[in-house]
């Protein structure tokens, strides 16, 4: 499934998607969240309270001129701003360490289920579309529920305890106030679904982006050596105009929501003014009471305008909330059987009988049948293409074939738990694959149970030890992001490290020397042979020379074993390895 392929969300209806939010991230943290609710409510009822105060300072000290109500009144309403401060600072606090929680275990819980699925799916959703699935969609779920939790526990309350204050002084000049409220329903819903769907474009559109870096800085080398740097910034700046552009539409929908509230409150004013000065003119009301009535509406449209924002806000945050759960409900394929069999115990042999596997509609691997022996090593030969490294990814369930049977040590590749078999295999493979860590962290990949003189043992077997005077700060230096601080050769030494204190007794070398001058590749190759001594080792090689001396070559065409034998035998036999192995001697020798 690619990520265009994903469920368009349109049927989930936004209650939902909370209600998901709720039972999944929200619901252990219930105890704050009420703490913080009832801090906003009190934080809320203060507006209410302080337009109630308007009246009694008017009418007694302004127009009656009670000097005894001065610290009475002050104090009132200066204790109403100091209780609504604390309540402020305090729900703040509570809400940002719970968003701040909840937004980790999503982040967590979506990196665990991705690094669950195989190779079809992170094929079809490049590293940038589930960065930004990470980190800035979370984020929108992270604002729109602080958005609403703040607006039902502190702008609802505001907002019914203003009403009361105005309906209390005069329920005909509240209707007048809020007579064109109504008139917003239909704009509103229109307004709605546009956000949404700009919201959904800039999500899609900031993961290409994303997408578009990391292929950028990654490939940064031959970005440069092809002269391809305003090419590349061009193609950046394409998709990045468009981005701006669904987000000022988002922006704009979402503003226009308060927009629409400032110009129906600017009309209920002027309406009441109209339909109440005489009235205050006429003496049937005190100004106390108008100023009562006005601060209690001019506070009340402002909560209105945070809970219309909202409405937006949750259009931008639905779209990211759909994306996030159609990732995590993506199902899983491979997984460990209900009841999984123990591994096999001592030297494994290998036995792949009958196997199919296809990528999509292209056939890699056809009735395949393939022996290697315990304790030996078996090579994989063959033209590019021909399903070499597609063995590997089915022995270690990276992909699971359509048909036939995988069995290592005689049991089901199947039947075995995902850790149980893979802890039977150490990988080399052409490209060592190294962290933005320390040499030492590269190596050791978390694991406390290494003794210094295993681990010093472990770094001169693999050649590690001959260039670590190099560093400044030896096992301490920082690689780099994929390595790019050491050489091929140092990094492929690292990797045999890694392989090495594995102790796992099936190696898996994947042209592991191919990539590397003849210096590095007889270091590698001197470590590569102490690493394979009394292990089942399987080779994939394209130059031959280095798989003379294996137990039994397995020649591959199309996704099949065509031929088998040594390396005189097959010689002898004539046929595609021999026309590979005098095509690179010719090739070698000019």
């Amino acid at each position: 499934m690619s990520k265009t392929d994903m469920p368009e969300p349109n049927t989930t209806p936004s209650p939902e998607l909370f209600r998901w939010l709720w039972r999944g991230y929200l619901r252990p943290h219930m105890g704050w969240l009420a703490v913080a609710m009832v801090l906003m409510t009190i934080e809320g009822s203060m507006l209410g309270a302080l337009s109630y105060m308007m009246q009694p300072m008017f009418d007694k000290i302004f127009v009656g001129g009670e000097r005894s109500a001065i610290w009475s009144v002050g104090v009132t309403i200066a204790g109403i701003f100091a209780l609504r401060a604390f309540c402020g600072v305090s729900k703040s606090v509570i809400l940002t360490r719970i968003s701040q929680l909840t937004g980790a275990a999503l982040r967590l819980d979506i990196l665990r289920h991705m690094m669950r699925q195989d190779g079809a799916f992170h094929l079809a959703h490049p590293p940038g579309f589930l960065i930004q699935r990470i980190q800035t969609d979370v984020n929108s779920i992270n604002d729109v529920w602080r958005a609403v939790v703040t607006g039902t526990g502190r702008d609802a309350v505001s907002l019914f305890a203003l009403m009361g204050v105005a309906i209390s002084i005069d329920w005909r000049w509240t209707a007048v106030t809020l007579i064109g409220v109504p008139l917003m329903a239909l704009p509103v819903a229109t307004i709605q679904r546009f956000v949404r769907g700009q919201a959904r474009t800039a999500r899609d559109l900031g993961a290409a982006l994303a997408t578009r870096l990391d292929e950028v800085f990654h490939g940064i080398v031959p970005v440069k050596l092809n002269r391809l740097e305003r090419y590349q910034a061009n193609r950046f700046d394409e998709k990045m105009q468009a981005y701006v552009g669904a987000e000022v539409r988002a922006s704009f929908g979402s503003a226009l929501i308060p927009g629409m509230v400032d110009v129906i409150a600017g009309l209920g004013f002027l309406a009441v003014l109209v339909f109440g000065g005489s009235e205050i003119i006429s003496g049937e009301k005190s100004v106390g009471e108008f100023m009562s009535f006005f601060t209690a509406m001019g506070l009340a449209f402002d909560p209105i305008r945070r809970l219309g924002s909202i409405s937006g806000l949750w259009q931008v945050a639905a779209a990211a909330m759909e994306r996030i759960k159609a990732l995590l409900d993506a199902p899983v394929t491979l997984t460990s059987p209900e009841h999984p069999v123990d591994p096999p115990e001592g030297l494994p042999g290998i036995a792949l009988d009958h196997v199919t596997l296809s990528y999509g509609d292209t056939t890699v691997l056809r009735d395949l049948t393939l022996h290697a022996e315990a304790g030996k090593t078996t090579a994989l030969v063959g033209a590019s293409g021909a399903g070499k490294s597609t063995i590997f990814n089915v022995l270690t369930r990276l992909v699971d074939p359509a048909e036939g049977t995988v069995k290592i040590g005689g049991i089901e590749a199947r039947d075995m738990s995902l850790d149980g078999l893979r802890g039977l295999f150490s990988v080399v493979s052409q490209e060592a694959v190294l962290f933005d860590e320390t040499l030492r962290e590269n190596i050791l990949l978390g694991r406390t149970d290494i003794s210094d003189a295993d681990l010093q043992d472990v770094l001169k077997a693999a050649h590690v030890s001959d260039f670590l005077p190099q560093l400044a700060d030896g096992l301490d230096t920082m690689v780099g992001p994929r390595g790019s601080a050491l050489s091929g050769g140092q990094r492929q030494r690292v990797a045999i490290a890694r392989a090495l204190l594995r102790e796992a007794p099936v190696l898996l070398l994947d042209e592991a020397t191919s990539a590397l001058d003849a210096q590095s590749e007889k270091v590698v190759q001197q470590a590569l042979d102490q690493l394979s001594g009394g292990r089942t080792t399987l080779v994939i090689a394209h130059r031959l020379s280095t798989v003379r001396e294996a137990d039994r070559i397995v020649v591959m065409d199309h996704g099949r074993v065509v031929d088998q034998g040594t390396h005189e035998e097959l010689l002898a036999r004539g046929g595609i390895y021999a026309d590979l192995y005098r095509l690179q001697f010719r090739d070698e020798g000019t």
